[in-house]
């Protein structure tokens, strides 16, 4: 791959991700805490680029030869022709006489190479099967994420994404011999308690207290359908989006809902539904349903 386009690459990638990790775009893709190293990533991969660019740009200024610099090569292939004509001529007398013009037989041409050895009709290397070019065009191929990026902007991972985990949940995938009932500190007072999906199926799986037992809770998270009926769900993620593992609670009386639909609901767990035959996803009754907007930070943590 050229030099040019290698730092193309740099700019375009390290440019990519300082516009992700500004704008916040990133959340659809990593956690939070992440931010600080994706900026500093993308600012090195643009320093990077700079700095060679500007260093091909000067040694392309040092490599243009000055006016003076033509002149003395004239003269020094000037010299080199009448030293090989008069070698070509041979010892006599006569080989060399002021005024005489001496051709050479065409198979004592000089040859003269460009500067640095290199022949002019020698091919690019390469093993004469194409390789080099197949090499370039995966090079290339780093374009795709930053053309994504820039013109399509992914969207976080969604009911799509739940319905093929398989039934995988945050809870199903504890080892069911660790499995152990345990004693939760009581919930927070008041009418309604928001709380994370995480903690509602885990609360609803092992506490041992029955803590969410007669509590109208508060729910966020998107709409998703499968055979056994309609889930608000949120993906909880370690890392990034690829580690993501849903966790979800069906919903009984909420209709008309589409699938990725973001939604505030409010009602109470039903005591003992999360079971390891259902994967430990509980059953919500829902009292109210709001429509809302995709939040800025789409997952749990």
């Amino acid at each position: 791959m050229r030099r040019e386009t290698q730092n193309i690459l740099l700019v375009l990638l390290g440019g990519a991700l300082l516009k992700i990790a500004l704008n916040g775009t990133y959340l659809n893709y990593v956690k939070p805490g992440l931010q600080p190293w994706l900026i500093l990533s993308g600012a090195i991969m643009v320093l990077l680029a700079g700095v060679a660019i500007v260093t091909d740009i000067l040694k392309a200024r040092r490599a243009v030869p000055t006016p003076a610099d033509t002149r003395a090569l004239a003269a020094d292939g000037a010299s080199t022709a009448v030293v090989s004509t008069v070698a070509a001529a041979g010892p006599s007398a006569d080989a060399f006489t002021p005024g005489a013009v001496t051709t050479l037989a065409p198979d004592r041409e000089l040859a003269l190479a460009p500067a640095g050895g290199s022949d002019p009709h020698a091919h690019s290397q390469d093993d004469g099967h194409g390789h080099s070019h197949g090499a370039a065009r995966s090079a290339w191929m780093l374009l795709m994420p930053v053309l994504a990026i820039f013109l399509i902007a992914p969207p976080a991972l969604g009911a799509d994404s739940v319905n093929r985990a398989g039934g995988r949940t945050v809870a199903s995938e504890q080892r069911q011999d660790q499995v152990i009932k345990t004693k939760f500190p009581p919930l927070a007072a008041g009418s309604v308690v928001p709380m994370r999906m995480a903690d509602v199926a885990t609360r609803a799986a092992w506490d041992s207290t029955n803590s969410l037992n007669g509590r109208t809770l508060e729910l966020t998270g998107f709409v998703v359908h499968d055979a056994a009926g309609v889930y608000v769900a949120r993906l909880v993620i370690t890392c990034c989006a690829a580690d993501a593992m849903p966790v979800k609670a069906r919903l009984v009386g909420a209709e008309g809902l589409a699938d990725d639909e973001w939604i505030t609901v409010t009602g109470q767990v039903r005591p003992n539904s999360a079971v390891q035959a259902n994967n430990y996803v509980p059953v919500f009754d829902v009292t109210t349903v709001k429509k809302i907007g995709t939040p800025g930070d789409p997952y749990e943590y």
